[in-house]
């Protein structure tokens, strides 16, 4: 993924108004990220640790989604798997919840998604970040294949968010 800066990030969401956008935390060190080897940039708020965000590109653009965590699954002890990247985790798992885009949106209308709490997928995929005993499943699929499943699962989840 290329470096994004602040204003392109900001300018990324699609399931927030410009001023939620204007105010949102964005990481201070995104010099710092290492951005070839990121599918998307995740995060969390440090003042909200309930919201998150990521950032993607489709199709050379980038895509922004704010979401929140449902109050379950993080800190739990029992293993899930994160439905973008296929990663295990003992209590390091949490249903994500993004608020559709437009009308939808406004009416109430959310999408879930099961991630890794950190959202670190990208790293964990690379093998830059350990998961732990069993954190990653054995496959026959190349580590390409895997990071393009990971980036078909989450252009999957986005258009749900902007259906």
């Amino acid at each position: 993924m290329k470096p994004l800066t602040e204003q392109e990030i900001r300018a990324a969401f699609v399931n927030c108004t410009k001023g939620e956008a204007k105010r949102l935390s964005v990481p201070r060190d995104l010099a710092e990220r290492p951005w070839d080897d990121l599918d998307f940039l995740g995060w969390r708020d440090p003042q909200a640790p309930d919201r998150a965000y990521l950032v993607t590109l489709l199709d050379d653009r980038p895509v922004g989604v704010q979401l929140r965590s449902s109050g379950g699954g993080a800190g739990q002890a029992r293993r899930s798997m994160c439905t973008l990247c296929l990663t295990t985790h003992t209590g390091g798992v949490s249903l994500l919840v993004a608020p559709k885009a437009g009308k939808a949106g406004q009416q109430g209308n959310s999408v879930g998604v099961y991630m890794c709490d950190d959202l670190s997928c990208s790293l964990y995929l690379r093998g830059r970040k350990d998961a732990g005993v069993g954190g990653r499943l054995q496959e026959s699929l190349t580590q390409e294949e895997k990071i393009a499943r990971t980036g078909t699962n989450l252009a999957a989840f986005l258009a749900k968010v902007t259906a």
